[in-house]
């Protein structure tokens, strides 16, 4: 248990570097003497760079110890935060942001490798332990990287957090254990395998389309909100949805109980509890549209159950994902993960559309349409025993 709460702390510091320059824009901007829209493209790099590393190095945890290649991804990520805290101009700093994405994805190595050192009874337990350890990195990471920025700069959240990630490096190479690699295919065919992975296995496109399509519900609520908080129902300050966004830490404490559920029901039957969740998530949060404090509590009620239930599910589809095939759990979270950024970035863009053309009820009847098309696609499955498979 020690070392999975280890590997939940180390996932949560390396998503956090996601995180973090989301709230240090202004400072570096006006470190730097650029605009704020200019300085907002440190975030979009380092995304970017994260997706990118996703696809193309995450299954490497397929072929790579698993110690090797996380202890190397973390003192990558390090060096790429030392580059960019010293970073003299915008450029250099996009560039170091980039770098710092792709390495910082040690978080879904992470995974992988505690689904095989626990049995399959518990995979839900540390599923969920994991994804707590993530949420409580983005929450901590934007809440400390924009105080060290408002008092130090905005070079300090990146110098602190290459010391931070450090420091873990040199844990985890103590501590992990040595793992075997489960396959010995080259590389170019370990990133073709995701693809055949998603054509092959239909209960990995089965957890994709799942937690795609509630991502991009979510993903259109967070997107959506701060038109509504800054509009005239509220005229309120941007730094409002940051606050709302605070609900999320209640999500710390669900998940793992989340997990334990899955690991008793099975996953089939939380997705099912989830799914509701959302859609009844949807008109909780269109109370928001009235304003006031009815409103507001519409929209902390709403989130929170919205939110929930995302995360929730999103433990019961990695179990379903991580008991495929134990050769390939890199390659299968790839394409899990790819299929979920995927569903958040069209739910971004579903959702800023849906507010211009009718508002916030229309983003929130986005929600319920959604989760509807994933649960009618639940209510249909058959789940098949599997039997093993060997490399």
């Amino acid at each position: 248990m020690a070392l999975i709460l280890l590997l939940a702390l180390a996932g949560g510091v390396a998503v956090g570097n996601v995180y973090f320059p989301q709230v240090v824009g202004p400072a570096v901007a006006a470190g730097l003497g650029v605009a704020p829209e200019t300085a907002a493209q440190v975030v979009t790099a380092t995304q970017f760079g994260y997706a990118a590393g996703i696809v193309l190095l995450v299954p490497l945890g397929d072929r790579i110890p698993h110690r090797r290649l996380i202890v190397g991804l973390l003192a990558l990520t390090a060096l790429g935060l030392l580059a960019a805290g010293s970073a003299p101009t915008l450029g250099a700093l996009l560039a170091a942001g980039v770098f710092t994405g792709a390495a910082t994805v040690a978080g879904p190595v992470i995974g992988p490798m505690a689904a095989g050192l626990v049995g399959e009874d518990r995979r839900g337990m540390v599923s969920g332990m994991l994804l707590s350890g993530g949420l409580g990195g983005m929450l901590l990471s934007r809440t400390f990287g924009g105080v060290l920025a408002e008092w130090l700069g905005w070079r300090a959240p990146y110098l602190v957090a290459a010391a931070i990630v450090s420091i873990i490096a040199l844990v985890l190479l103590r501590a992990l254990p040595e793992t075997a690699p489960p396959s010995a295919q080259r590389y170019p065919e370990l990133l073709a395998g995701s693809l055949r992975l998603l054509r092959t296995e239909p209960e990995l496109r089965r957890s994709c389309l799942y937690q795609a399509t509630v991502f991009a519900g979510f993903s259109a609520v967070w997107t959506s909100v701060t038109l509504l908080l800054t509009g005239p129902a509220y005229g309120l300050p941007a730094s409002a949805a940051g606050v709302l966004a605070l609900v999320n830490a209640a999500t710390m404490v669900c998940t793992p109980i989340a997990g334990r559920l899955v690991d008793r029901r099975g996953p089939d039957r939380v997705n099912l509890v989830c799914l509701i969740g959302v859609i009844a998530s949807a008109p909780v949060l269109a109370i928001g549209g009235l304003g006031g404090t009815p409103g507001l509590a519409g929209l902390v009620l709403g989130s929170l159950l919205l939110d929930v239930a995302m995360q929730s599910g999103m433990v019961a589809n990695q179990v379903r994902v991580y008991g495929l095939r134990a050769e390939a759990r890199s390659r299968l979270t790839t394409a899990f993960m790819a299929c979920a950024y995927a569903g958040g970035a069209a739910g971004s863009w579903l959702g800023t559309l849906a507010h211009g053309r009718t508002g916030w009820t229309g983003v929130c009847a986005l929600v319920a349409v959604l989760a509807a098309l994933a649960l009618a696609r639940h209510l249909m499955a058959r789940p098949v025993e599997r039997p093993s498979r060997t490399a």
